[in-house]
């Protein structure tokens, strides 16, 4: 028989229990296990005045904001219409069912001031991160950098060349833009002005590093740990080379000073083998490159590339294929470069003799009369780099270097970051610091949490 819903006389009380309206196996429930905001209100509370109106509850805010990244949902104002109507998000942040919601202005209110004021966003990775370490999943011997290039929220049709760009100070400006000039104020150098400028965000690099056609974009730096794949720390950038190495200086530096973690190596892609690199990993820092050698003597005209001179230590000298020695002659080169030239080479020159009659001429340096090589002064850490290339270890290595890739597919496929909602530097920052943190949520829920046959976990990256 065909039932039919009775439409009576509605209970006057509910016995509702918003606890039991969430599943075991809920992500969130993973989520909310590993996220303690128990030191938020301490950390916040000199922005915060001792008398008025009590202000909404700034842990609220953050789970809220935490959630969303968690699913995708970059909108605050449909963030906040999804968790009126959710039960699951309603007790995740600690909301019943007749509890209002904030609303979506006040994100935008306490982003730009208390919150950026006090770095509460990285106050809170940190604070995941140390749970992460506490349970187990970072091991602190290898470490991953890489970075992955985000749209920025910028018009490709507001941009100007860079030496046409200017704003005029005496009007009001927008936030990014007052930024990105106080930026450049502070630096103690002049900027060359870049190629393109985006009047609504100049701090945008453009760029066309996926191939087809430029944007304005910034760089996410991920520095992970290769035994869970836990973020260990994010930094922002402009989306250009040189800002994403030098992050990795950064980052690195500031993990060890918060958190007394030193990798024993550091995997990299071909980016990271410059010989400045190189130099501040072996020299300075005393961590094994598992990175490719960025190296451009190798030659393709059949003569001999420099990995056919065999080096010297003891005498400061080349040796040649036919055994001759090529010297470094300072005489050539003023007193206070001491022998270094402008690209932090020296010179190693042959004799004219030993090359005019050498059989090997032709193959060396037909075209000069005496064969030279120039000798990077981190050439030593370029050695170092070269040698661990041949061990298994390296080989191993260059395989957990995927899991920054994943990282980063993760980022843009499930998390939805894949265009910046905020402008400015620190738009980015806050943005790419709120995705770290959920993804390392994510990894301890889906790591640490029992599973079901039913299991809402999701699977690790």
């Amino acid at each position: 028989m065909m039932g039919r819903q009775e439409a009576g006389q509605a209970p006057l009380f509910y016995a509702f229990n918003l606890e039991e309206h969430v599943p075991a196996n809920h992500l969130l429930r993973g989520i909310d296990q590993f996220l303690d905001l128990s030191e938020l209100h301490r950390h916040l509370a000199p922005h915060y005045s001792h008398t008025g109106r009590p202000s909404v509850d700034p842990a609220l805010l953050i789970r809220m904001l935490i959630m969303g990244y968690c699913f995708g949902i970059r909108s605050e104002r449909r963030l906040c219409e999804e968790v009126h109507l959710n039960l699951a998000y309603r007790w995740f942040c600690r909301l019943g069912l007749e509890d209002a919601v904030p609303d979506h202005s006040t994100f935008s209110k306490n982003r730009h001031g208390r919150f950026r004021d006090n770095d509460t966003l990285r106050f809170v990775f940190e604070k995941v991160l140390e749970r992460c370490l506490a349970e187990g999943l970072v091991g602190g011997e290898g470490f991953a950098i890489d970075a992955s290039v985000i749209k920025a929220d910028a018009n490709r049709q507001r941009g100007v060349p860079g030496s046409e760009a200017s704003w005029d100070r005496e009007s009001s400006l927008t936030r990014p833009v007052r930024e990105y000039l106080e930026a450049l104020d502070a630096a103690e150098e002049p900027r060359k002005p870049p190629k393109n400028v985006s009047l609504t965000d100049p701090a945008a690099q453009w760029t066309a590093a996926p191939g087809g056609p430029a944007f304005y974009a910034y760089s996410t730096n991920y520095l992970i740990d290769t035994k869970a794949g836990v973020i260990v720390d994010v930094e922002a950038t402009p989306a250009h080379r040189t800002d994403e190495v030098n992050a990795t200086r950064t980052m690195v530096d500031r993990v060890e000073e918060r958190f007394e973690i030193k990798p024993t190596h550091l995997i990299g892609d071909t980016a990271y083998g410059t010989a400045e690199m190189l130099g501040w990993m072996v020299e300075e820092k005393a961590i094994e490159p598992h990175v490719p050698v960025w190296d451009k003597a190798e030659r393709t005209d059949g003569t001999f590339s420099r990995t056919d001179f065999e080096w010297h230590e003891q005498d400061n000298e080349y040796r040649c294929p036919a055994g001759k020695a090529l010297r470094c002659d300072r005489r050539k080169f003023t007193v206070p470069r001491s022998g270094v030239t402008k690209a932090d080479t020296i010179i190693y020159r042959a004799s004219a003799n030993d090359c005019k009659g050498c059989p090997l001429k032709m193959q060396c340096c037909p075209n000069t009369p005496m064969r030279k090589i120039a000798r990077q002064l981190n050439e030593s850490a370029r050695d170092v780099a070269r040698q661990l290339s041949k061990t298994p270890r390296y080989a191993r290595s260059r395989r957990h270097r995927k899991k920054v890739e994943m990282l980063f597919a993760h980022l843009k496929r499930i998390l939805r970051l894949d265009r910046l909602r905020l402008r400015g530097l620190k738009g980015a920052r806050d943005e790419f610091l709120l995705a770290a943190t959920a993804q390392n949520l994510r990894r301890m829920a889906a790591w640490l949490m029992p599973k079901g046959p039913e299991s809402g976990i999701a699977a690790p990256i």
